[in-house]
């Protein structure tokens, strides 16, 4: 049963009738009061608008008698319903919502690739002579253009981009020597 349906004017049973009309009378305030009770989450408060309408539709409790008024019962059933549903909830395992559980998982494994590619880097640059890792801190490290490498280490800008040239092969030697490549560890 959609609860769409009850509020169209195809109803062509007394029980529907009596049901579309009970909707319409009391759907809004029951919906107001679900969703209150689950902290604003619409569509489980129409799935339990929907079930507290089914179970009306089944008892052929549609209309206030002998001295039961409708309106108190559905919110009575409504409120039932989502304490079953919490209690449920509670009896099992904690749900794991979408993937975040693997977005967990490889945030974690990126941080040790990190790590370790940081550490394999470090090692690489201590196997480079000093001023092969003088230039690449004055260039790649700290951001610099060649120019302002050369006016910070007092050399020539052709010899800065000399040293980046030659102290980038031995680097890409050294990563080799352990393992990695360049890319590797840059593209981090």
């Amino acid at each position: 049963m959609n609860v769409t349906a009850i509020g169209s004017a195809t109803a062509t049973s007394p029980d529907e009738r009596a049901l579309r009309d009970l909707y319409l009378e009391h759907g809004p305030a029951l919906y107001s009061y679900v969703l209150r009770l689950l902290d604003g989450d619409s569509y489980r408060a129409e799935d339990v608008i929907q079930e507290t309408l089914l179970r009306c539709w089944n008892k052929r409790n549609l209309t206030d008698s002998e001295g039961m008024a409708v309106r108190p019962w559905m919110f009575r059933v409504a409120r039932n319903l989502v304490i079953d549903a919490h209690r449920t909830r509670m009896a099992r395992p904690q749900e794991v919502s979408h993937t975040s559980w693997l977005g967990d998982m490889c945030a974690e494994v990126d941080d040790i690739d990190r790590m370790l590619s940081s550490m394999v880097l470090h090692d690489a640059l201590e196997a480079l002579t000093p001023a092969h890792r003088e230039v690449l801190q004055a260039t790649f490290f700290a951001d610099r253009t060649t120019q302002q490498a050369a006016d910070d280490l007092g050399i020539p800008r052709g010899t800065v981009k000399s040293r980046v040239y030659y102290a980038l092969r031995s680097l890409k030697a050294a990563l080799r020597e352990r393992g990695m490549e360049l890319g590797q560890v840059v593209g981090r």
